[in-house]
């Protein structure tokens, strides 16, 4: 894997999509920078990280996906190396809050962006990026944020968490159509509050009980209710209450 290390930028993702744009960027390369000015979360939001602390990367994937039913694969990919990496350094009660965040507990420790584009040929390439508080030891008016520093009272080596999750990603894709099926079960075990009654709230702001059975082949995430149904959800439609 190629390695780009920066120290000021507005976007490891943005910095990235240009790159491959104007050239042609090796697959599996990572971008990563020590501060981040205008990080983005999930549905536009912002994404803070103190100077110097945290692991901000971006990933470049091609020849991965190749129609718009398979993209939630690469969550899963991706999802899964963050989770098979931060297990080799005993971080605890790791899972997956669907559909892009790292939870240690109730604490959320990282985030998942994904952006995908699909080129001319039809081919789709993807920005994998990721933020993943790892030495921050505040977080300022947000209660749920935590990172592993807090969580396990030592420092740890970003770089080396980099490249344990990109190594990661490359054998879950180079094997994936031997192990898709193991993968998404794994997947499914990590979710965050999974096979437990859970306070939601839908669209309309209306709240409701459910129990967290899985996620679709689309990305929607499956939850049991009290009438005996299972009700598909996409990313607007649904907020978990915890």
């Amino acid at each position: 894997m190629k390695l780009i290390k920066l120290d000021a930028i507005d976007s490891t993702n943005e910095f990235l999509k240009g790159l491959s744009n104007k050239q042609d960027v090796q697959n599996f390369t990572a971008v990563t920078a020590e501060n981040q000015l205008k990080g983005k979360g999930q549905m536009g939001a912002k994404w803070d990280s103190e100077s110097g602390k945290n692991l901000i990367m971006s990933v470049l994937i091609k020849d991965f996906l190749f129609d718009n039913e398979t993209v939630f694969n690469l969550n899963v990919v991706v999802s899964l190396a963050v989770i098979r990496t931060l297990k080799k350094y005993n971080i605890p009660e790791l899972s997956v809050k669907w559909p892009n965040d790292i939870m240690s507990a109730n604490k959320k420790i990282g985030g998942i962006l994904i952006e995908n584009s699909i080129k001319g040929t039809g081919a789709i390439t993807s920005i994998v990026g990721l933020g993943l508080n790892v030495n921050q030891m505040q977080f300022e008016n947000l209660p749920r944020a935590s990172s592993l520093a807090l969580i396990c009272d030592s420092f740890f080596d970003k770089e080396e968490i980099l490249l344990g999750i990109v190594i990661e990603m490359e054998k879950m894709i180079a094997d994936y159509n031997a192990t898709a099926s193991d993968l998404w079960e794994e997947y499914t075990s990590e979710l965050f509050k999974i096979g437990v009654p859970t306070a939601f709230t839908d669209e309309n702001e209306s709240n409701f009980m459910g129990i967290i059975k899985g996620v679709s082949s689309i990305g929607k995430l499956q939850i049991f209710l009290e009438d005996d149904s299972i009700c598909e959800y996409n990313l607007k439609e649904v907020q978990m209450l915890y």
